[in-house]
């Protein structure tokens, strides 16, 4: 998906805890190699785990202000997981607004394991992840026999390929920071906008 010398990445991994792999870099070579360095407990260690879990909200607000916030130009958070957050101490509400807030797209991937929970299934990650994706501005997908993970990445390089930026000054003043809402549809029929909901008016 990285254009050389153009595009920079960063890897983190959230699960018990959330370790920032390595910073924005330019360098495909240390991306690669940092990859390996990425791992999975084991269902053994997911069973025996107290107190922490899967940190994803805390994960994407930890992104969102300590990374990306302070990146120029277009940004987007992609995140591979099952959806279910445990021991978050962000709701999905505070991971979007994080998102909003450093004006970073969330493109979320649906990977998951029916039989990691047990027989009788667990938590239901996918609308957290689709709601986090539409509000920023993203797009979700979910892994399937149909559509592989390669074929997922393919498209997200697609759409970051040829999106718009659209910027306008608002008639209202920024008195006090907050949240804005906004609408933005298209003249011409059969259509279909993808954009945020709101944005962050900073004073």
């Amino acid at each position: 998906m990285l254009r050389d010398n153009v595009d920079q990445a960063f890897i983190m991994q959230f699960d018990f805890a959330i370790q920032l792999r390595t910073r924005p870099t330019l360098s495909r070579r240390k991306l690669e190699e940092t990859l390996a360095l990425v791992d999975t407990p084991s269902r053994k260690e997911l069973e025996m785990q107290r107190g922490g879990g899967t940190l994803l909200y805390d994960a994407i607000v930890m992104a969102s202000q300590d990374i990306m916030k302070n990146q120029p130009n277009r940004k987007a958070v992609i995140v591979l997981t099952d959806g279910v957050d445990f021991g978050s101490d962000a709701t999905v509400d505070t991971a979007i607004e994080a998102a909003q807030r450093a004006d970073t797209l969330v493109y979320s991937i649906l990977f998951s394991d029916p039989g990691a929970y047990g027989f009788i299934g667990g938590p239901d990650g996918k609308k957290p992840l689709m709601r986090m994706s539409k509000e920023t501005g993203g797009r979700f997908f979910e892994v399937t026999k149909k559509q592989s993970i390669e074929h997922i990445f393919d498209g997200i390089q697609d759409e970051l390929r040829s999106q718009y930026s659209l910027g306008y000054v608002s008639d209202e003043p920024v008195r006090v920071s907050e949240f804005r809402s906004i609408q933005l549809t298209a003249k011409q029929k059969g259509l279909v906008v993808q954009a945020r909901d709101q944005y962050w008016a900073r004073r």
